[in-house]
C-alpha cells in the first residue's frame, strides 16, 4: 500500500464511497498503512467518488516549519497545517467530503454500532465522550459502522456506515489504550485544533462487513460525567428530533424530506440519555439494553 501511494495513489474502497488518495508525504502513507490495513485497494483505473491529495505545501517554508495542504479534485481546499497533522487533515477532509457531497443520504453527526442488526446511534456534541464510548464497544464485540458520519438511507430507513478509524481525542487516548491494549493507533498528534489526537484501526470484522446496513433500535445521547454512577433514562423523541436535526450535516438540504427522515428514524428508535464515567459500567449497561432491557419504543 505504500509504495502505491509512494508512486502515485491509491483508491481506497470505503463503502459505499471509493476515495483515491494522492500525497508526498511518507508519514501520512505509514499511518494509512496502520490504519487502514483492512481496506481493499479498488483498481485504479476505475471510478472514484472522491479525488482528495494531502502533500506539502510548496515554497520554502518546506524545509523550515513544512506545513501540508489538502486539496480536494485538485483545488486547495481549508487552512494548511503543520505536516504532522496530515493524517488527521486527511481524515477530517474525508468527512467533509462526504458531509457535503453525498447527498443521498441524510448525514448525521454520531457514532453507529449494531449487535444482531440492529443499530444503536450516539449523537452528541464534541467532549460527550462520544467516541471513547463507541472506541471501547467495538474493542467488546459490537460491530463499528461509523464513529462519525451516520448515513441514513431515507427510503430503506436503514443506517450504513464506512467503518473508518475512530477519532480519538486527548485523555480518551489513554482510556482507550488502558482499556483495549491491543488496540492499533497512529501516533497521538499534538496541537491540532481538537487538542492531541489519534486514529484508531477499525476492527477487521467491521471492515470486512462494512456493506451490511443496521435497522435503527436506539438513540442514545451519551454524557461523560466525572465519578458519576451509571444513569441510563429516557428521552423524549421531541427533544431527540431536534437533537439529531441539529446534528445533521445535510437536513436543510432535503428540506421536507430532511423533516420527514429524521422523524421516521426517531419514531423506529427508543430514546434514552446515559451518563457514566466507566467503561465497564457502559458495556454492562448497553448489554442489558442489547438483550431486552429497556428496548420498548418510548
Amino acid at each position: 500500500m505504500f509504495d502505491r501511494l509512494k508512486d502515485g495513489d491509491l483508491l481506497i474502497d470505503m463503502h459505499p464511497f471509493k476515495v483515491r488518495v494522492r500525497s508526498d508525504i511518507p508519514s501520512l502513507a505509514d499511518d494509512i498503512c496502520r490504519v487502514y490495513r483492512d481496506f481493499s485497494l479498488a483498481d485504479p483505473d476505475s471510478f472514484s467518488d472522491f479525488h482528495v491529495e494531502v502533500s506539502y505545501e510548496r515554497g520554502f517554508r518546506r524545509w523550515i516549519k513544512p506545513l501540508a495542504r489538502f486539496y480536494f479534485d485538485g483545488r486547495p481546499s481549508f487552512i494548511p497545517l503543520p505536516a504532522d497533522q496530515a493524517f488527521p487533515m486527511l481524515e477530517w477532509g474525508i468527512n467533509w467530503c462526504v458531509a457535503a457531497h453525498s447527498h443521498q443520504y441524510l448525514i448525521i453527526h454520531a457514532a453507529v454500532i449494531e449487535q444482531g442488526g440492529r443499530a444503536l446511534i450516539l449523537p452528541a456534541p464534541p467532549g460527550s465522550g462520544k467516541s471513547t464510548l463507541c472506541a471501547a464497544l467495538i474493542n467488546r464485540g459490537w460491530r463499528l459502522l461509523s464513529d462519525e458520519l451516520a448515513l441514513y438511507d431515507v427510503e430503506q430507513k436503514l443506517i450504513y456506515g464506512m467503518a473508518r478509524p475512530v477519532n480519538l481525542k486527548n485523555r480518551s487516548i489513554e482510556v482507550i489504550q488502558g482499556y483495549s491494549p491491543d488496540t492499533v493507533m497512529t501516533s497521538p498528534v499534538p496541537d491540532t485544533t481538537k487538542g492531541t489526537v489519534a486514529l484508531m484501526r477499525p476492527p477487521e470484522d467491521s471492515v470486512r462487513r462494512v456493506a451490511e446496513p443496521a435497522l435503527p433500535a436506539w438513540i442514545v445521547l451519551p454524557r461523560y460525567l466525572a465519578d458519576s454512577e451509571p444513569l441510563l433514562e429516557k428521552y423524549s423523541k421531541a427533544r431527540t428530533f431536534m437533537l439529531i436535526a441539529d446534528q445533521s450535516f445535510n437536513y436543510n438540504v432535503h428540506g421536507r424530506s430532511g423533516f420527514d427522515a429524521v422523524g421516521d428514524l426517531v419514531e423506529q428508535c427508543s430514546c434514552y440519555q446515559f451518563t457514566y464515567s466507566r467503561l465497564s459500567d457502559a458495556e454492562s449497561i448497553l448489554a442489558d439494553l442489547l438483550a431486552g432491557a429497556g428496548n420498548a419504543p418510548n
